[in-house]
């Protein structure tokens, strides 16, 4: 907790909720490019 307040002290409060915000998104993008990936490779089909 006491790293979030110095985060907020030093460099503002719009900037700390800017890297939560970023941090939280990551790993959904990533989530998606590995869906998007998935996809976009044909699938075998049994022969």
């Amino acid at each position: 907790m006491e790293a979030w307040i110095s985060l907020i002290t030093d460099i503002g409060f719009p900037a700390a909720v800017t890297f939560y915000l970023l941090h939280r998104v990551e790993g959904k993008l990533n989530q998606l490019i590995e869906s998007i990936y998935a996809i976009s490779i044909p699938k075998k089909v049994n022969e």
